[in-house]
């Protein structure tokens, strides 16, 4: 691969995106949370290998891969459900969690929003909001009317969990979760029983609120749209390991192995060789690199293709045929088959309205270059 912006020592440096608060402009911004070299394990079976990763005042990270990688593990020892066996871990530069000691749940300045929300049916909204507030006093409902307006709630006070649809009794239960102003919010899967749709809207929703409280946040998903709409950085993990932490920007575009490549977004490997320092050859023709290649001048290597990769060509000399097409709307995704029988694919606007079987001119018009060396 060519030499990423965003290797695995690199990660940590926290990347300026418009959401970025002020207070994490420089570098010697305190992190919120941090997690050093964390091993877990269940009935002595290694559950959590050696994970590290930290996060600074209002930045949300997410733990992205496939169920039984760990990341629930993650979030839960973070939280204080679960013992861990090797490392720490800190918010605010306190030590809440290492081998010797397990500081309790509910003194760690942590929230969390499960994903059964997990509310009190026989409690009203205000109430259930009421209940995240450790120290009542005067000014407890105030504060809880004042959080249920952040999530546009407050006209609901009065109904009960049962009287509210999904979505609004997860902005509940995030309201609950933000009442008493902790220091960092876990999200446990929290959009996985709702609908498509709601699903989308409501991820965007929360990033908003979470940002307006310059809140710290993690998230836990497998859902790759939830977490490139949601976090500013993401781990993805695989077998007990974070494989890469990084922006959702570093992970689709700099991949640091093949794995990571292939679990983010979709992608084809086609055989390529290094012609220079800056340029490869592949089926898909001569193509030249901003930034200089990793491998060497004649090196074979698989070269990733992504979907907008291949753009459409009248006048290319290269044909591919078309041998699925999927309507979205707006654009056709369509997979090709190259001359070598090698398989790409591509989104193109609908407009352009090709047929099973035709054959259509193509180029290789990559912005980012990403080779891996063959395998064996």
């Amino acid at each position: 691969m060519h030499a990423p912006h965003s290797t695995a020592e690199q990660s940590n440096i926290p990347e300026m995106t418009s959401d970025t608060p002020k207070a994490c402009t420089s570098l010697e911004s305190h992190k919120v949370l941090t997690v050093s070299d964390l091993c877990c394990s269940y009935d002595k079976t290694a559950v959590v290998k050696s994970a590290g990763f930290s996060l600074l005042p209002g930045e949300i990270g997410c733990l992205l891969g496939p169920s039984g990688c760990g990341k629930t593990t993650i979030l839960r020892a973070i939280a204080g459900f679960q013992s861990i066996d090797q490392g720490d871990i800190k918010v605010d530069d306190k030590i809440i969690a290492n081998s010797n000691k397990q500081l309790p749940p509910e003194k760690r300045n942590v929230g969390m929003v499960f994903q059964d929300y997990a509310l009190f049916p026989h409690l009203s909204v205000l109430d259930n909001v009421l209940f995240g507030l450790k120290k009542k006093n005067d000014d407890s409902e105030r504060q809880a009317l004042e959080i249920l307006e952040t999530v546009k709630l407050e006209h609901l006070a009065d109904r009960f969990p049962h009287e509210l649809s999904g979505g609004q009794q997860q902005r509940i239960a995030l309201a609950r979760a933000l009442a008493p102003k902790p220091k960092l919010i876990l999200l446990d899967e929290p959009f996985s029983n709702l609908d498509t749709e709601l699903r989308r809207s409501l991820s965007m929703e929360v990033r908003d609120i979470l940002k307006e409280q310059n809140t710290s946040a993690i998230l836990v998903t497998h859902d790759q749209e939830e977490a490139f709409t949601v976090a500013d950085k993401i781990g993805i993990m695989m077998d007990g390991k974070i494989q890469q932490w990084g922006t959702p920007y570093d992970l689709y575009h700099e991949p640091v192995n093949r794995e990571i490549a292939s679990f983010i977004g979709k992608g084809s490997f086609i055989p390529a060789r290094i012609e220079s320092t800056n340029s490869i050859s592949s089926e898909l023709g001569l193509a030249s690199s901003a930034h200089p290649l990793m491998h060497l001048p004649g090196e074979e290597v698989d070269l990733l293709v992504r979907p907008e990769d291949i753009v459409a060509s009248l006048e290319s000399p290269l044909k591919a045929q078309i041998t699925k097409k999927h309507f979205l709307g707006a654009s056709c995704f369509y997979e090709l088959e190259l001359p070598s029988k090698q398989q790409v694919s591509t989104v193109l606007s609908s407009h352009l309205n090709f047929e099973l079987g035709d054959h259509i001119g193509i180029r290789f018009a990559a912005d980012h270059i990403v080779t891996f060396s063959k395998l064996d």
